[in-house]
């Protein structure tokens, strides 16, 4: 993505392979993972200097901030192995039948690459939960997590966001230092703000800047998701490669945001860089800790990109700084229960204005479906207001769940009755495609496998593949099977526990 064509809009990475940056308050943990600031209990970087200030006062230097912060900020390094090959096929299915691989009779015919990556990180919780940007772990083979102190620990993904450029992972340690959240709602253009983190492989590092604008949208996230969540907070506060990650904080010693982005000619710092508000931060973590995966709430309209051209805007009647105009409502959609129309121009989502598209998807990321959400709206010169119950993108309210099944990364299909015939079957699970990130990834098997059996007990449709796996827990598996055209059954281990496939 260009800005006319010379200004590039990049992640901030300093590595092969992209790394983000980005922050996360704390979060209290109570018996179903989920994480509140409820009468929290102040970290201990915090004693020298906090005393209630409200977000956006603070000290007439940043030393108190800063100590507050850099504690609660690590360092992510990531490796990640590659394979290059000459276009012959990955693997060959007869080295589990013999337990050793033909092809090392003949020469290796791939190399793993390893790609290390560097990023940022904020403490969330004193028992080791940390958030960074979804792309400063994605497809990581190893994470590695540094305190301030110089203490090392390997690191679990607990859980990720491509559309937010989120995600979580987790450390083995007790008694951590963390980070407070703000409120960025409550942040201004103009207020002073703090980046951290681990710059261009340098230690710890502090930067000062101001908010210079809210509520940016920069394509970005769109290469990862298909319904990216962009309502960035604009800053000049220097950030660089590395960067990724790391928080924004007030001079409170609050975080207000993930810094995830800048914008760059030249893929370094050039005046400004691009937050994650700590608003969505904390919905979508919090889904992350208690579901697996992002809760994702939808109003139900089409609307008006803010990108439109001039004549676009002539076109279909648009006003550039009243709301946002909407295009379509779809039937069925939580806003066509509500009465919302074609035509209609949202300016307030419960209370709170809204000017762009990037203003309104910024604020309904912050709700799950179930919630309800008071939208002002104007219709033919006036002002209107209705109660929505937001729905998920299945138009329902239904809770979304990431399960194993899930994480195999694995398209699987059920073995139709003509193959079942022709390989004298009752039936099974033919593995249609791998995807290099799933945990079928991990183990040696070929697109075009068909398992039978899990565990010894036969499977004869997704379903009961599902229901197997399911069973099975957090255990390894054996998955058994044959390749249509060779002889003999192939068998394959499969570790469930993410962990263990590593």
């Amino acid at each position: 993505m260009k800005f006319k064509q010379v200004l590039g809009v990049v992640a901030i990475s300093a590595a092969t392979a992209v790394a983000s940056i980005w922050g996360y308050d704390h979060f209290q943990r109570n018996k179903t993972y989920f994480y509140t600031q409820d009468s929290v209990k102040l970290p201990s970087n915090y004693a020298k200097f906090f005393d209630g200030q409200k977000t956006g006062d603070g000290p007439a230097d940043f030393v108190d901030a800063a100590s507050a912060a850099i504690p609660a900020t690590v360092h992510i390094r990531t490796k990640t192995v590659r394979s290059a090959s000459n276009n012959l096929p990955k693997r060959n299915p007869f080295s589990d039948l013999f337990g050793i691989d033909p092809d090392d009779f003949f020469g290796d015919r791939s190399r793993s690459l390893p790609e290390m990556g560097s990023g940022s990180g904020v403490i969330i919780s004193d028992d080791g939960y940390i958030v960074t940007n979804n792309h400063v772990v994605d497809g990581a083979d190893e994470v590695t997590v540094t305190l301030s102190n110089r203490r090392s620990f390997k690191a679990k993904v607990v859980g990720a966001d491509p559309s937010s450029d989120l995600a979580v992972v987790k450390i083995d340690a007790k008694g951590l230092p963390f980070l407070l959240y703000g409120n960025s709602d409550n942040v201004k253009v103009g207020q002073w703000v703090l980046a951290v983190g681990y710059p261009l492989y340098l230690e710890t590092t502090v930067t000062a800047g101001i908010v210079s604008a809210k509520g940016r949208s920069i394509e970005i996230n769109s290469r990862q998701s298909k319904s990216p969540i962009e309502s960035f907070i604009q800053t000049d506060a220097a950030v660089n490669p590395g960067n990724s990650g790391g928080p924004l904080i007030n001079p409170s010693g609050q975080l207000i945001g993930i810094n995830s982005a800048i914008a760059s000619p030249t893929g370094s710092y050039a005046g400004y860089s691009f937050t994650i508000p700590v608003n969505i931060v904390k919905k979508i973590v919090s889904d992350l800790m208690k579901y697996g995966t992002p809760q994702r709430a939808y109003l139900g309209i089409e609307y008006a990109r803010d990108n439109l051209s001039e004549e676009v805007k002539r076109q279909q009647g648009i006003k550039d700084g009243e709301g946002v105009f909407v295009l379509n409502v779809p039937a069925n959609g939580a806003a066509a229960e509500a009465g919302i129309k074609k035509g209609d121009i949202i300016t307030q989502l419960n209370g709170i204005i809204v000017n762009s598209g990037a203003e309104m998807v910024g604020q309904i990321a912050t709700y799950r479906p179930g919630d309800k959400v008071r939208v002002t709206f104007k219709r033919d010169g006036k002002e209107n207001e209705v109660t929505v119950t937001l729905r998920n993108s299945g138009g329902t309210l239904d809770v979304v769940r990431n399960t194993i099944f899930d994480k195999l990364g694995a398209d699987l299909q059920t073995l139709s009755k003509k193959d079942a015939t022709t390989l004298g079957v009752k039936g099974g699970v033919v593995v249609k495609s791998i995807d290099e990130k799933g945990m079928f990834s991990k183990t040696r098997m070929e697109e075009g496998f068909v398992i039978l059996k899990v565990n010894g007990k036969e499977v004869q449709t997704v379903e009961d593949f599902r229901k197997a796996l399911e069973a099975a827990g957090n255990a390894s598996v054996k998955l058994e099977g044959v390749y249509p055209g060779y002889d003999g059954a192939f068998t394959y281990p499969l570790k469930l526990n993410a962990d263990d496939n590593n």
